[in-house]
């Protein structure tokens, strides 16, 4: 697999230099996601994880929404089984979902979602599980999960109160709701507006910006930050000692270094031979 070749038909991954655009492509169910298309999303970010020259990850969707959730045939599908084999088969599915999340949450690069229509269920899970997210004007947010009478289980119970608070997300998730991009901007579900022809230009220039920085030290501050909130002052002082122990041993810590002394010694030989005040 290249950067700059398609995953399967459902999931589209593009490289423009440093950063990758992963595409959600199932516009006609609204990039629904089913097993198959899960399964090619967790091989396409295996790939930007283990690809040196990937900076920044950009996901979308194709077409005029982002992701319409989990595929309606699949619950079609679950719904025919034996009473018996409902539970076991659901909990597998479930956990091949938690894994993509999880992958996607914990990708060691800056991720942005580029929310192009409506993210609903599964779909704003998606999009809240990412560093950043960036909406146009044409995007709605929307935990409809309750709607259909299940739970958020694509990780909305954990990003959401992150972002909007305790009493907020419950209210979004009790009510299925939908959250315009104004308001989703104001209460902080997402970070930045823009309109539906900027929307991929500004999220590919902000995920160049983002992944800029030399990618051990990247990596290693972004899985801690993730995890600050469950942790104490001291349990982060740990896990930043021993980050910045294996920083200290990077070729970027090592030649930003050295590059600094140089200047310094340049500077200083200039200034003894007069060449600067």
């Amino acid at each position: 697999m290249t950067p700059d070749e398609p995953v399967s038909d459902a999931i589209l991954l593009e490289a423009d230099g440093p950063v990758a655009v992963l595409t959600l492509n199932r516009p006609k169910a609204r990039n629904a996601i089913d097993d198959a298309m899960r399964a090619d999303l967790m091989a396409a970010l295996d790939h930007v994880a283990r690809t040196d020259s990937i900076k920044a990850l950009v996901v979308t969707g194709a077409g005029q929404g982002f992701c319409a959730g989990g595929d309606v045939k699949s619950m079609q599908a679950r719904l025919s089984v034996p009473q018996n084999e409902v539970a076991l088969n659901g909990w597998r599915r479930q956990q091949r979902t938690h894994h993509a999340i999880s992958m996607l949450h914990a990708l060691p690069k800056p991720t942005i979602a580029a929310v192009n229509g409506a993210a609903t269920g599964l779909g704003c899970d998606v999009a809240l599980c990412c560093d950043f997210v960036i909406a146009s004007d044409a995007a709605r947010f929307a935990m409809t999960y309750i709607l259909r009478g299940l739970i958020p289980d694509g990780g909305g119970m954990y990003f959401l109160p992150r972002r909007v608070g305790l009493s907020r997300a419950k209210e979004f998730i009790f009510t299925g709701r939908t959250v315009e991009p104004e308001e989703a901007l104001r209460l902080g579900m997402i970070d930045r507006v823009t309109t539906t022809e900027a929307l991929l230009g500004d999220a590919r220039a902000w995920a160049a910006e983002l992944g800029r920085g030399a990618p051990a030290a990247l990596a290693l501050s972004k899985t801690i930050l993730d995890q600050t909130f469950e942790l104490s002052v001291e349990q982060v002082f740990a896990m930043g000692s021993q980050a910045q122990a294996i920083c200290y041993s990077s070729k970027e810590h090592q030649e930003s270094v050295a590059a600094f002394l140089e200047g310094v010694a340049q500077r200083r030989a200039a200034k003894a031979k007069g060449d600067v005040a």
